[in-house]
This record gives C-alpha cells, structure tokens and sequence, in this order.
C-alpha cells in the first residue's frame, strides 16, 4: 500500500470520526439554563446549575430516553436581569434548544414567558417549553399564564397561605414587619401577607411595610432601625440571595430580637449568615428542606454532598427533579422530543416524588406538591440529622402541609395551540 494510500484512509477514518461526533452530539438533548452565574445573586444560579446538573446526570447515569438518548445542559448567564436573559434566551433558540430552565427572579420570568409564546407562537417548528423551577409570582399562573409555561415551585401565594395558618395559631404574634424587594415577586408577598393575616388574626398589626431595589442595598441597618422602632416581634420577608443573607446579619449585629417567617432563609448563603442568632427564630417554606425524612430524601442529600463537597452548601429546589422526571415521563410517554406533543402530556401529569405525588393542574400548569414549614435549630435535636451549610444547626419541620391543601383559585384562562 502507498504511502498516499494510507494517508487517504486515515484522512477519511478522521473525518468519520468528526462526523460521528458531531452526530452524537446532535442526539443529545439540550437543556437550557438561564439564570444569575455573576453579580449578587451568582451564588444562587450556580447553586441552582449544580443541581440540575446532579439530576441530569442520574437521569443519563441509568440510561437516559427513548433508549440511551442523553440530556445536555446548556447554561447561560441571565444575570438575573430581563435584558440579558432575553439575549441568552435568543442564544437558546439559534442553539435549537427545546427545553429551558430558569427560576431566580419573578421580573426576568415574566419577561421569558412573553419570549417563549411569541416566539413559539411565529415558529411553532422550533417551539420551546419553558420549565419554570423558582420564580413564584402568582401572575405567572394566573393572569399571564401560557401553554408553554410549567411553574414547578408553589407561588407566593400558595405559600403564604401555609405561614400565615401556622402563624394564626402563634397567639404571642402581635406586631409584624413586611420587608421584600421592590419587584413582581415582593409585592406579591407583601400583599397576600397583608389580606391573610387580616382574615386569619385581623388582631395582628402591621407595623411595617417596606420595598427596597433588588440586590442593590449593601447596607440594611437603616431598615433594621426601623424594624426596631416598630416593635415588631415577626418578620415577613420574601428575600433571596444576598438580600436575605445582608438583611438577616444587619439584623443579628444589631440585636434584632424578631422572629423571621421567609421563603428563602434556607437557599444557599443564607444558613451561614443567620448563624446561631437564627437558632428557635428562623422560620421558612419550602417544598422540601434536607431534614424532611425517608430513605429516599436523605439520599438526595447524601448525593448532592458527595458530588459537590467544595460547595459546602445542599440540595434546596426539589423542584428542578420534579421537572426533570416530569419531562422524561412525558418523552417516554410520547416517544419524542416534539415541545407541543410533551406540553400537552405534561398537563395533568402525576409523578411520585420523594415527598409523595405531584401532578400538574391542567387549568394553568402549576405544580402540585407538599409544602414544609421549618425552623432552624441545633443539629443533633430530635429531626435535624443534617445541618446545612456545615453550620451547625439544620431545619425541623413544624407542619407539613398537603398538595391538596395548597390548591388556591386561578385566573387563568389558558389558549392551547
């Protein structure tokens, strides 16, 4: 054989192999993640990214879809900003993406579930379905909901109503302090707080309300003054990320005594910044928390550290599992990839998490799941196996409440394609 010869075989065996890549790398399935991987809230999306991460991977570890297919992130940095998300959003679509995550930031939510419909609404061949894993404002199921928008974590609203029944039975409650971030998200916390405990302990006074920018404030000791002034004994925060994490040790250097109901005292960077002060005080809902309890549960837990020990933080949205296994029932069930054939699978659609059964609404494609309501206390107390964060001290559930008893009255008036 001439030396041409084995050159010509082995240049032709080269661009086989560049073939075949490139083949494997279309047969994969794209998934999309936009969310804060820089700015104030990076540690939150690149918290979120590891977690979907985790559970993509044991998707693929025990064989993927339709009969080996794997799943493939594809992350962007929305900055948790409408702007940039919406250019990552348009990355996504040249990138043929059918399938898109994103969760931190109700104001970058609304503005990607106008995206998703226009967008699918002019190209249906290249539709996109938008799994919605953390943004909680309620107009998002409500008002303007769409047919290719899945919200998998309870909006505001749903969890409110689990604070405020366990508050309604805190007799020594009296006064309580509304602080949220001046957007979407906080104004819905702000005003379901206000109309619950008014129906519930209408002898409960507010003594407080304030909006403040969204990841702008470094400094939250003019609010913790006024916190102070009030007499609040309790505090009502929707705050995420580091305006949870700057508010709560504002309030711990200034010997803040209050109790704290929030949303997100548990997401990561904000167990270590409460520190002990927030031992018996810090309360939150949650979809779950690490000390929930079962076989399955802890294993969540345990995977997540052995995968990721240089993080030093936990597992927290349950929801982007939900939405995972949700999507791979629904392409088992269609055989396909096709956005609207798995959009219309979804809907109603029921799956058995590690907190029981959740099933999709089919009226405006809000999950439906148990919801925790948990304080923080010492590790080692009777249900806290794990603490988060390497703090010390973890969440024990005070009340569990029922898919069923989370289910609140939609405005939604659906349009399927």
């Amino acid at each position: 054989m001439t030396l041409g010869r084995v050159l010509g075989i082995l240049v032709a065996g080269a661009v086989l192999v560049s073939v075949f890549g490139c083949q494997k790398s279309e047969e994969t399935i794209k998934i999309g993640y936009i969310d804060p991987l820089s700015g104030p809230f990076a540690n939150v999306g690149q918290h979120g990214l590891r977690e979907l991460q985790l559970v993509v991977e044991g998707i693929n570890e025990r064989g993927g879809v339709l009969g080996g297919t794997r799943f493939e992130i594809v992350s962007l940095d929305g900055k948790a900003n409408p702007q940039e998300s919406l250019i990552a959003f348009r990355q996504l679509v040249d990138q043929k993406v059918k399938f898109m995550f994103q969760g931190n930031s109700s104001a970058v939510a609304g503005a990607l579930t106008d995206a998703v419909a226009k967008h699918n609404d002019r190209n249906p061949d290249s539709a996109m379905i938008y799994l919605n894993y953390a943004a909680v404002d309620p107009a998002l199921t409500n008002d303007r909901c769409n047919f290719w928008h899945f919200r998998f974590d309870a909006d505001a609203d749903m969890k409110m109503q689990a604070l405020t029944n366990m508050m309604a039975k805190v007799p020594s409650i009296k006064k309580v302090y509304l602080i949220n971030q001046d957007y979407a998200f906080g104004h819905a916390v702000a005003k379901a707080a206000r109309s619950m405990l008014a129906v519930k302990r209408p002898d409960i006074e507010i003594v407080g309300d304030d909006l403040h920018p969204l990841g702008k404030i470094k400094d939250f000791a003019p609010y913790i003054s006024k916190i102070k002034a009030s007499g609040a004994d309790s505090v009502i925060t929707g705050n995420w990320g580091a305006d949870l994490a700057l508010l709560v040790r504002a309030g711990r250097d200034a010997g803040l005594q209050v109790d704290y109901y929030s949303y997100y005292a548990g997401i990561v960077g904000g167990p270590a910044a409460i520190g002990e002060a927030g031992i018996d005080h810090v309360k939150q809902v949650t979809m779950w928390h690490v000390n929930a309890g079962g076989e399955a549960s802890n294993a969540l837990v345990e995977r997540y550290r052995e995968r990721f020990p240089e993080a030093n933080d936990d597992f927290f949205f349950l929801t982007i599992q939900h939405a995972m296994e949700l999507l791979v029932q629904a392409i088992e069930k269609t055989g396909s990839t096709d956005p609207l054939a798995i959009a219309r699978t979804m809907e109603g659609a029921r799956y058995e998490g590690i907190t029981g059964e959740v099933w999709v609404r089919e009226d405006n494609h809000q999950l439906m799941q148990p919801l925790y309501v948990s304080t923080l206390k010492k590790m080692g107390e009777e249900g806290v196996k794990y603490d988060v964060e390497r703090t010390g001290m973890g969440p024990k559930t005070d009340v569990r409440v029922e898919a069923a008893d989370t289910y609140l009255p939609t405005t939604c008036e659906m349009k399927r394609p």
